[in-house]
């Protein structure tokens, strides 16, 4: 089996634009993976879109609801990252393996619920009082 040999390090480029934009490129490759393979960062990111058009339609600060998105979806990233490399260090079932995966997944559960309270208390009072129900 040939040996694939890994890409070059982006700081170590001399010409250091050329390098950056590596840095770029790998990163916007992390995102299409997590879009391609992910079904909840699709979902977050669309409810990330939604909350914003709703943030613009009712006129409220949009500075919170880009703060909560980034949040959520950074989480989401971070921890699709941390399940890919306990994958690939432990491929068999493993209590420690098992604990890390859960963890990862709590703490994006954990933000999301409070992203989406946080969110409610934001757009709620505006598109109450827009939709003439108060």
């Amino acid at each position: 089996m040939p040996t694939l040999t890994p890409p070059p390090k982006p700081g170590s480029d001399p010409l250091p634009l050329r390098g950056l934009r590596a840095s770029f490129a790998y990163a916007w490759a992390g995102v299409q993976l997590a879009w391609k393979s992910q079904r909840n960062f699709r979902l977050e990111v669309y409810i990330g879109a939604i909350a914003l058009g709703l943030a613009v339609w009712l006129q409220v600060s949009l500075v919170p609801v880009l703060l909560l998105i980034a949040l959520v979806l950074g989480l989401e990233l971070l921890n699709t990252a941390l399940e890919a490399l306990v994958d690939l260090v432990s491929p068999n079932y493993h209590p420690l393996a098992k604990a890390a995966k859960d963890v990862a997944a709590a703490s994006v559960l954990i933000v999301s619920g409070i992203a989406a309270l946080i969110g409610v208390l934001l757009l709620a009072p505006p598109l109450v009082s827009r939709l003439g129900l108060w």
